[in-house]
């Protein structure tokens, strides 16, 4: 498996550095924007995809506070000594999600109240487990840095790639008919409640690994921007779905472009030209009627 993942790593990022060395920038010199341009192509067509089903299921609210699970998650590692937070803060964001819908699902709860408060505790906790020393060394998760990501890192994203297709291959059906209807859904012999906690997991893993590449203030507008604006042009599932991953991308590729000229960070350039585009459209369609 090891050796798998090495020639994965070596074969093909020199193959991708190789067709990347073509641009005519002066950026492509440099190995860390290489891997950048990378990540952004594989990260942003993903957030493209499920914030389709994010924004239909109105659940918008719910990723942002998965964002910030994201640092009870970090303090709960640190107090138990885990090396790698990151583990600590995936493993707690999938807890917090599958915690959160079977709150919803038992007690007939407002999704919105639930998720308010429990993201403000989760938030709280967070902080005051960070307080004393340990906040500044991880305050950068607040903002993200793409640009320092490792080769390594992005094999597993090529894997997180593949991991998120597979499921949302595989359950589209469900998803889709989840978010018309849970009544419907049941009646067509799908769990809802089984549907709803396997991609909230999913969003989860998505969130908790990209959130210190793309930053806990960005993330959830990279989800809801480019499905938002696709939802105001698309007329089929098909159509919504192709638009918004083609926003996503393309809009993660200008802004990592612009962040590197203006020295600014990628997630938020990346976010501005998704509200553009959102805010442009949204215009047309006031223009047009």
């Amino acid at each position: 498996m090891n050796l798998t993942i090495f020639l994965i790593r070596v074969n093909n990022l020199n193959f991708l550095y190789s067709i990347i060395d073509l641009l005519p920038f002066e950026f492509t010199n440099y190995i860390f924007m290489k891997n950048a341009i990378i990540a952004v192509l594989l990260v942003t067509p993903i957030l493209g995809l499920l914030g389709t089903m994010i924004v239909n299921n109105k659940m918008s609210f719910f990723s942002d506070s998965l964002g910030h699970s994201a640092l009870t998650g970090i303090g709960i590692g640190v107090l138990l000594g885990i090396p790698n937070t990151d583990v600590s803060m995936v493993l707690f964001a999938m807890f917090f999600a599958v915690f959160i819908i079977l709150i919803k699902y038992s007690f007939k709860t407002s999704m919105d109240t639930t998720i308010g408060v429990f993201s403000s505790t989760a938030v709280a906790l967070g902080i005051v487990m960070l307080s004393g020393g340990n906040f500044n060394k991880y305050s950068n998760i607040f903002i993200g840095d793409i640009l320092s990501i490792s080769q390594f890192e992005i094999t597993m994203l090529f894997v997180l790639c593949a991991v998120v297709i597979s499921v949302w291959c595989i359950m589209f059906n469900s998803l889709l008919v989840t978010s018309v209807s849970h009544t419907f859904a049941t009646s067509r012999g799908i769990s809802s409640k089984l549907t709803d906690i396997i991609f909230t997991v999913l969003i989860a893993f998505v969130v908790t690994v990209c959130i210190k590449w793309v930053g806990l203030l960005i993330i959830n507008s990279l989800f809801v921007l480019p499905a938002a604006a696709a939802r105001m042009v698309s007329d089929n599932v098909k159509k919504y779905t192709a638009i918004s991953v083609t926003i996503s991308t393309i809009c993660g590729a200008l802004g990592l472009i612009t962040s590197y000229y203006l020295n600014t960070s990628a997630g938020a350039t990346i976010a501005l030209y998704c509200a553009f585009v959102y805010f442009a459209i949204f215009l047309l369609r006031v223009l047009k009627y």
